[in-house]
């Protein structure tokens, strides 16, 4: 039961060129990320475009101070990369000064017992070493055409102007007002008077924007100095100075010797295809699981049915309760993720899947005064308690769960996916994946076609367009509960991909996402 209209129907049409295409959360990124294709960048400059751009104009998502992973495909190699920069925890942080307070379950995103004062939730100390700068700045050392400066401009430019607060905006912030009037410069940025969510007016004369001047300094700064000022220069010092005066443990050793790393790929066969999952402390090695699963266990017909819903559900069932057990993530199913996800490709062909995150919606709720930088909460991805295989120590990487995959159809269409939703992105990437090469769907079939959420309460959540005896399966297998795709809570994860066919390249966002696009390259 809800109190949405039942006769509403929301969709977006299929984007396709035979230019490059930057699927992304925010249309304004892709944008950014699109127009760099245009002036002769690749696909790895496109990402590094948007990924700077995305944290300006969702600053609540992602960011500079953040962590997360991609996957490449270099199409002249043939060859599929992992490349990880997800977050660390600080080498001074003691376990000691995160006691467990008694009082029950957390509220946020992961049910670990109660820190005292919620200090692995919120505040600096719960803030980790970030991972996209240093990121961004490998997959340019490696791959990229276009000058470090150049992509990162656009950033800085919109930073400049401020990001635009229309009502998706507004409630977005509102949604976090009570935490960030916790912190004075979070207040300053988001609030008004300290208290209220900054709103536009109800008139189209009445907008508003952020003041994001200080983090345009920051970005150029950034552009002209290069990455290692993030890590060993002036911002550094800065950040980690507002960080430790607000009582975090964050260090200039802690980034100074933070690097990410450029790895093989998880290389699943499937169906006569392949998918290239992400490697490390990320969500590929399950998703491996389910793809091996799968395939044994059904006969694709000609659309998605009970049948391969269950074997689905089946699948992520099993796969998480590996995952709870051996790798230690334990998060609640539908509490809000500041994750974005988006995807590239090229005219070339080649491809990009990237998910970047500050963890909790807003992270840490603290700013860096003088970056203009939100901060993440990775901290929080580490159980209070200790003795279990995720338990909170110093100088030890987070366990996240992105899961940005490319892969390759037996038919050869080749797709690149992923997503934003915490333990909601693996169900949804595989359902995707599933609908694509398993039933032979484009991105816009896939996209609008009903997707199952499994992710590790033992219970199904299935959108309620399925058809009853597709429910019905599903409610055999385990307790099955129906809900409406909606913009919040995203029960089903927020997505985005592109693919391309034959020399045609094409984008799709999640239908009910105001914000999403994908965005064609501008070809004279």
């Amino acid at each position: 039961m809800s109190n949405f209209s039942t006769t509403q129907k929301i969709s977006k049409q299929l984007v396709t060129s035979r230019g490059g295409i930057v699927a992304a959360q925010h249309r304004t990124a892709a944008e950014v990320g699109a127009a760099i294709l245009a002036a002769g960048g690749d696909a790895i400059d496109a990402a590094i475009a948007t990924s700077f751009a995305v944290g300006v104009v969702e600053p609540w998502m992602s960011g500079p101070a953040g962590g997360g992973a991609m996957v490449i495909w270099r199409e002249a190699e043939k060859k599929a990369y992992t490349l990880f920069f997800g977050m660390r925890s600080p080498k001074a942080l003691d376990p000691n000064d995160y006691p467990l307070d008694g009082s029950g379950r957390s509220s946020d995103l992961f049910p670990w017992k109660t820190v005292a004062d919620d200090r692995n939730v919120q505040g600096a100390t719960a803030i980790a070493v970030p991972g996209t700068v240093a990121g961004m700045e490998l997959a340019h050392q490696r791959f990229a055409k276009l000058s470090w400066k150049a992509l990162l401009q656009p950033a800085a430019a919109l930073a400049q102007k401020g990001m635009l607060v229309d009502w998706y905006g507004s409630m977005l912030i509102a949604s976090a007002a009570r935490d960030l009037a916790k912190d004075a410069d979070c207040a300053a940025q988001f609030l008004d008077d300290g208290t209220w969510p900054i709103m536009s007016g109800w008139t189209a004369s009445e907008k508003r924007r952020l003041n994001q001047k200080t983090l345009a300094a920051t970005l150029e700064r950034l552009a002209d100095k290069g990455p290692r000022d993030f890590y060993e220069g002036d911002i550094a010092a800065a950040m980690v100075g507002d960080v430790q005066a607000k009582g975090g443990c964050l260090s200039l050793d802690d980034l100074a010797t933070y690097r990410a790393e450029l790895r093989d790929t998880i290389e699943v066969p499937y169906r006569g295809g392949v998918v290239h999952a992400a490697q490390g402390l990320t969500a590929g090695p399950n998703i491996a699981e389910c793809f091996a699963m799968m395939e044994g266990a059904f006969t694709p017909g000609d659309a998605p049915d009970g049948v391969s819903y269950g074997e689905m559900a089946k699948a992520l069932n099993a796969t998480y309760q590996r995952r709870l057990r051996e790798m230690g993530d334990c998060d609640a199913p539908h509490a809000p993720s500041c994750t974005t996800h988006f995807s590239v490709v090229d005219r070339d062909g080649n491809m990009v899947a990237v998910t970047q995150t500050l963890l909790s919606i807003f992270g840490s709720k603290v700013m860096s005064p003088s970056t203009g930088l939100m901060m993440n909460n990775g901290i929080m991805w580490f159980d209070p308690e200790p003795g279990k295989p995720n338990s909170l120590a110093a100088d030890k990487g987070c366990l996240m769960n992105i899961c940005p995959v490319i892969g390759k159809t037996a038919d050869g269409r080749q797709f690149a996916v992923g997503a934003s939703g915490g333990r909601k992105i693996l169900p949804a990437v595989l359902n995707l994946s599933s609908f694509i090469a398993d039933f032979g769907m484009d991105l816009e079939e896939a996209f609008h076609q009903p997707r199952i959420d499994c992710s590790g309460s033992g219970k199904i959540t299935a959108d309620e367009d399925l058809a009853p005896e597709v429910i019905a399966a599903l409610s055999d297998i385990a307790p099955t509960s129906t809900t409406k795709r909606t913009i919040l809570p995203f029960d089903f994860a927020c997505p985005s991909a592109v693919m391309r066919c034959n020399g045609i390249n094409s984008g799709m966002t999640e239908p009910v996402s105001p914000w999403a696009d994908a965005a064609i390259e501008p070809v004279a």
